[in-house]
């Protein structure tokens, strides 16, 4: 495995984070997002979709509606597992035929999908070390 920790001192720098972490990412890829509530999982998001050719004011955290699609130069899957009571929630909305096509997935709760989150994702942690700082930590697999 390998780690990577980066620290950001605003939403701003936490967008830029993203936008520069997905230079990595290709078709297939699936991120897991992992942090508390408010912890900037979303800003993260809107700077990796903002790569992709998706404006950041298109990307908004899809608790309601669980799954958000952006088109962009690769499409875009946002997820929301939050309100998911179980795996089989997940893939009753689907979930695997987003996770095994041909997009970028990017899911926030993922702990509440289980086993249907692929060995290869990538698991990023978002910690909150003051009231706009935070530290985020990249652990990708391999």
């Amino acid at each position: 495995m390998k780690t990577e920790t980066i620290h950001t001192a605003g939403e701003e720098e936490t967008i830029a984070a993203g936008r520069t972490f997905a230079e990595e990412l290709g078709p297939g890829d699936v991120v897991c997002l992992h942090g508390d509530l408010g912890a900037g999982k979303t800003h993260f998001i809107k700077g990796i979709a903002s790569f992709f050719g998706i404006s950041e004011r298109d990307v908004s955290s899809p608790t309601f509606v669980l799954i958000q699609e952006y088109p962009g130069d690769l499409p875009v899957y946002h997820f929301d597992a939050y309100r998911l009571e179980s795996e089989k929630d997940a893939k009753a909305i689907g979930t695997e035929d987003y996770l095994y096509g041909d997009g970028i997935s990017l899911i926030e709760w993922p702990e509440k999908m289980g086993t249907l989150i692929p060995d290869y994702a990538i698991h990023i942690t978002i910690e909150k070390t003051g009231p706009l700082s935070r530290t985020i930590r990249i652990v990708k697999p391999g």
